[in-house]
């Protein structure tokens, strides 16, 4: 196993967004927040030989970082074609030892038959009007789908996740903060880059009772 840091460095030619949507949220995961949760993962034996799903993968990072740890599958969906383009050229860069499914579909309704992955995903938080709790949705999605999942939400949202997972079957086992480093890629952007406090978190989910619940 590689060191975090390693990871980190080999994740940072992994190419950001070439035309970010605002309303779909389109911020490049910073490789040591990608590394990170990676690296947790692994050590919690949910990455090597596991099936891994990366829900709104963007430009594929966290995709990419997990297909770097030995996974038996990779699968990064995203609706917007232009990213997965990237991700696609993501991959031969990082140069990973296992190949990554690139799927356009809604990342809220994939279009897979399984229950016990480990869901990996940086979702869009709901900071844009119209798109309040955006990420529920994707939480909703992985409790249908994983075993496992580990996201990334706004400060502050730890109650919510907590719940949200009690309600759906889940409990959260990890929550540790995490900065986000934000370019200026948008126009009501004021400062060149802001780093922005957000919260990361491990749940595992009951995908049996999940789906009972949800029918």
């Amino acid at each position: 196993m590689v060191t975090k840091s390693a990871l980190a460095q080999q994740l940072g030619v992994v190419a950001g967004f070439d035309d970010p949507q605002a309303p779909l949220e389109q911020y490049r995961t910073p490789p040591e927040v990608a590394a990170s949760l990676i690296h947790t993962a692994d050590l919690q034996g949910d990455i090597e030989d596991r099936t891994v799903i990366d829900l709104g993968c963007g430009t594929g990072m966290l995709a990419l970082a997990a297909a770097l740890r030995g996974p038996r599958r990779v699968v990064g969906l995203d609706l917007d074609p232009a990213p997965l383009a990237t991700a696609r050229d993501n991959e031969r860069r990082v140069g990973t030892t296992s190949a990554v499914e690139w799927i356009r579909a809604d990342a809220t309704r994939p279009p897979l038959s399984i229950d016990d992955a480990t869901v990996v995903m940086n979702p869009p938080f709901g900071a844009q009007a119209g798109n309040e709790h955006a990420d529920r949705a994707f939480l909703e999605t992985t409790a249908g789908i994983a075993a496992v999942s580990y996201s990334i939400h706004n400060a502050g949202s730890r109650e919510f996740v907590e719940s949200f997972a009690a309600d759906t079957g889940g409990t959260v086992t990890h929550a540790f903060a995490v900065e986000l480093d934000l370019p200026r890629q948008f126009d009501f952007h004021a400062a060149d880059s802001e780093t922005i406090d957000a919260e990361a978190f491990r749940i595992e989910w009951s995908s049996s009772e999940s789906r009972s619940r949800r029918d």
